[in-house]
């Protein structure tokens, strides 16, 4: 079915043999899944459809991504580059993208740490770049009536004692999901609720205490480098 967007295929600067290249990115976590070629065709093909269509190069001709192996790239959005002479392309994929059965394409050069476990869904953790930045100019800017900068006003202190509150109502909705039952959406809705403040709260303290969370993520991946070693 076709996909509304608010993007004009006209608007593309195709080279001298009608095409333009096109990234494919998943929705979930911004993944780049791909690269490959687009003519006016294909860009048709693609927003009547709601399916990621191509233009190959080597058969001169238009394919649907996933029209043998049914991994199909589901269109969310189109957008061009500042040119307009390339595509980002975001997708809701259907399966590995790569041939050869991985997620991404260029997850052969990517390093073992940094690779999806397979079979385990994206969980897009990297909008929290965007909660970081966030966080970061309400402690650049400290405006008025922002919780964030409320919380950063009052110490180390302050935000300290928040994380531990949090973490022991993580722990007690914890316990009263693992009691609930079969009926757990209310004890799974609390929980989720305690971890995501939980989760906010950290990062605060990180921003209080003037340490990037690009520290954290890289002591975890050292971890787990470290363990992927150890258990080989």
């Amino acid at each position: 079915m076709a996909v509304a967007l608010d993007f004009d295929p006209t608007s593309v600067a195709f080279d001298s043999n009608g095409l333009v290249p096109a990234i494919v990115q998943d929705r979930a976590d911004g993944r780049v899944l791909m690269l490959a070629w687009m003519d006016s065709e294909a860009l048709e093909a693609t927003t009547r459809t709601g399916e990621v269509h191509f233009h190959s190069r080597s058969r001169d001709q238009l394919w649907r991504k996933g029209e043998t192996s049914g991994n199909v790239l589901r269109l969310v959005e189109i957008a061009h580059d500042c040119d307009r002479d390339a595509l980002l392309v975001t997708v809701d994929p259907v399966g590995p993208t790569c041939h050869r059965g991985t997620r991404s394409c260029f997850d052969g050069e990517a390093s073992l740490d940094d690779q999806a476990a397979p079979g385990v869904a994206p969980q897009g953790f990297a909008w929290l770049e965007t909660l970081w930045t966030t966080i970061v100019e309400r402690a650049e800017t400290r405006p008025e009536g922002s919780y964030t900068a409320k919380l950063l006003d009052g110490g180390v202190d302050a935000v300290a004692r928040k994380v531990a509150e949090e973490a022991t109502e993580v722990v007690m909705a914890a316990k009263d999901d693992a009691s609930a039952g079969q009926d757990r959406d209310p004890t799974r809705a609390a929980l989720t609720g305690e971890v995501a403040d939980l989760l906010y709260h950290a990062m605060v303290l990180l921003a209080q205490r003037d340490i990037p969370a690009a520290e954290v993520m890289s002591t975890l991946r050292n971890r787990h480098r470290v363990g992927s070693s150890s258990a080989g």
